[in-house]
């Protein structure tokens, strides 16, 4: 299991058992893990978070094409070369990018009769917009 742009987050929605945290993945798999305690679900999740970032090369830009529409951007899976410290301020820039980038595509709503593939790529770029 590739945790290279992956997020482990508490899963609260998820109420059959205690202390369960969720592992999202950058082939947007969604897996989901117990832990005996609450410490132990914390410390697996900042454990995993940290190995993720520290493996987390910065994003590919996504294919040129003759089309205006949304690619997602290709994830890397080589392990950063970076130093911690470089990787934290990259991982800041894309936030801070990533962040004006969804405010933008929010003041631009699609037409309320636009086609439907307008549609459809202004929801798959705003989901993607709120995974990352």
């Amino acid at each position: 299991l590739g945790v290279h742009h992956a997020l482990a987050e508490r899963a609260p929605k998820y109420t059959k058992r205690p202390n369960v945290f969720r592992l999202q993945t950058a082939e947007r798999r969604l897996f989901l893990f117990q832990a005996p305690t609450p410490e132990e679900m914390l410390s697996w999740i900042s454990r995993i978070n940290l190995v993720a970032a520290l493996f987390s090369s910065p994003p590919f830009p996504a294919a040129v094409g003759s089309q205006r529409r949304f690619v997602r951007p290709i994830l890397p899976t080589a392990p950063s070369r970076s130093p911690p410290e470089e990787q934290l301020r990259s991982h800041e820039r894309w936030l801070e990018r990533v962040i004006q980038e969804l405010l933008e595509h929010q003041r631009h709503l699609p037409e309320g009769r636009g086609r439907a593939r307008d549609l459809d790529e202004y929801r798959d770029k705003k989901e993607f917009l709120m995974e990352e």
